[in-house]
């Protein structure tokens, strides 16, 4: 994911916590908010409670790589919120969970997403 695809700042992700809409499942909370800019942004956030440094980055890095094979609709700033589940889930089961989840916020786009 190219850095001008990320949420990094504190500032952006408190400003979709407070002001964007939320969809859930067991596994992934998706907060969104319309953003001014021609592309979307992705954030990942995996609280200490789901374990290790090692489990919460393979969650996040399997986040990463569901977000860059799933063609979402520009203008966004979404964060990924996991969930305690998400630490068991594997690969195929969170894309699921997650490609629900932007389907239900109608953020899914129909073209293909360059690599």
């Amino acid at each position: 994911m190219r850095k001008e695809e990320r949420l990094t700042k504190r500032r952006d992700f408190e400003t979709v916590y407070s002001q964007g809409r939320s969809w859930s499942n067991n596994l992934v909370v998706l907060r969104v908010l319309p953003n001014e800019l021609g592309s979307s942004r992705y954030g990942f956030a995996v609280g200490k409670r789901l374990g290790g440094a090692v489990v919460r980055n393979r969650v996040k890095r399997r986040f990463s790589e569901v977000v860059r094979l799933t063609p979402t609709k520009d203008g966004w700033d979404m964060v990924f919120i996991a969930r305690q589940a998400a630490a068991e889930a594997d690969y195929h089961t969170l894309r699921r969970a997650m490609e629900e989840l932007l389907a239900r916020a109608q953020l899914l786009a129909n073209g293909r997403k360059e690599a």
